[in-house]
């Protein structure tokens, strides 16, 4: 029999290394190494990732098909081809494995219910499915919407190790107190958590939109404050007359939208825990989930506001901006799921 504590280990190690995933990807675009390998699953070939600039040249001679996106004459180095082969050596061979190994092991306890080993078969698919959409990245050049398919694909994934380890501690009786919610609680937040997850997650998808697309950063301009930031280009608002232009704009409006309604739920709940005397534990993860967006929209906005001629953005801004954006979502998702489990399981 598979023990509690071990399984909840590995499945929250999981969570971590796919953090870790999600955060080299934002590093590899960064450094603007999204194509350094053109190739897929091997990179110009091989199976390393020291490549020469003359075998990159003879790779792409032997393949006339294949192009670069940054022209025909461009080359990457070493540590470029290095961070999207490392994204892929531990995204395919220590996480895939893992998570089927996590998957048998589950399955060989019967204590566990029916939500463990659903969850845990969730996982799987979505495992595959990420390197699916990864090979589909990789041959659509990192088009915009493939990478923010990539990186939608990955947080689903990570929820799904989310809800294994929660149906876990609830099959075993030790959820620990932090999510803990009381039935009445969870009933009451669920639908709210939902609608506020799904929130956090289209601006998450907009914003890795924005930071993918060429020239969609510069959709608001770079004049400083207050015309490029706050507002947009010198106005709250405009008229829509080009999605991929103006998406920049569309990212803040949902933004605003968001943040309105993370406000308003931290003002519910924390009136309900001084009226009623119940809901504390809900209160600290929606507290905590709009106190780390309201600093990614600061962080944000130093971003546009880093602007140089010489040197260009603070690209390390871009990667804290896609961290906090994605602990979030996954803080909204978790107490969603809690609640859900609580609700289903025990009733309100």
């Amino acid at each position: 029999m598979l023990d509690t504590v071990d399984a909840k280990r590995l499945t929250a190690g999981l969570v971590g290394v796919t953090l870790l995933v999600i955060i080299l990807g934002g590093v590899i675009r960064i450094y603007d190494a999204g194509e350094s390998c053109p190739d897929w699953p091997t990179c110009f070939g091989t199976w390393g990732f020291d490549v020469s600039e003359a075998d990159q040249e003879a790779w792409y001679e032997a393949n006339p098909d294949e192009f670069d996106s940054r022209g025909s004459s461009h080359r990457y180095t070493n540590f470029q081809i290095f961070t999207e082969w490392s994204h892929r050596l531990i995204a395919g061979f220590i996480l895939g494995p893992l998570v089927l190994v996590n998957w048998w092991l589950l399955r060989q306890d019967d204590g566990f219910g029916s939500e463990v080993r659903l969850a845990s078969t969730v996982s799987v698919a979505l495992i595959v499915w990420q390197g699916a959409v990864g090979w589909l990245t990789v041959r659509m050049d990192n088009e915009h919407w493939s990478v923010a398919l990539h990186l939608g694909s990955a947080l689903a994934f990570a929820l799904s190790l989310v809800w294994i380890w929660l149906a876990v501690s609830e099959d075993r009786g030790d959820s620990p107190e932090w999510i803990a919610f009381d039935p009445a609680t969870a009933s009451r937040w669920e639908g709210w958590l939902a609608w506020l997850s799904v929130g956090a997650f289209v601006t998450l998808f907009s914003g890795t939109f924005v930071s993918t697309t060429p020239g969609a950063n510069f959709g608001c301009g770079v004049s400083g404050v207050p015309e490029s930031w706050p507002l947009c280009n010198g106005r709250l608002a405009d008229s829509v007359d080009d999605v991929i232009a103006q998406s920049q704009m569309i990212h803040r409006w949902l933004v605003v939208i968001v943040e309105m309604g993370l406000l308003a739920a931290s003002y519910v709940i924390w009136k309900q825990v001084r009226d009623e005397g119940v809901g504390s534990v809900m209160n600290n993860w929606i507290w905590c989930a709009t106190g780390l967006f309201i600093a990614n929209v600061l962080v944000g906005g130093l971003y546009i506001l880093s602007w140089d001629m010489t040197d260009g953005y603070l690209e390390y801004l871009s990667l804290v901006h896609l961290l906090l954006a994605s602990l979030t979502f996954l803080a909204l998702a978790t107490a969603w799921l809690g609640s859900r489990i609580v609700v289903v399981r025990r009733g309100s």
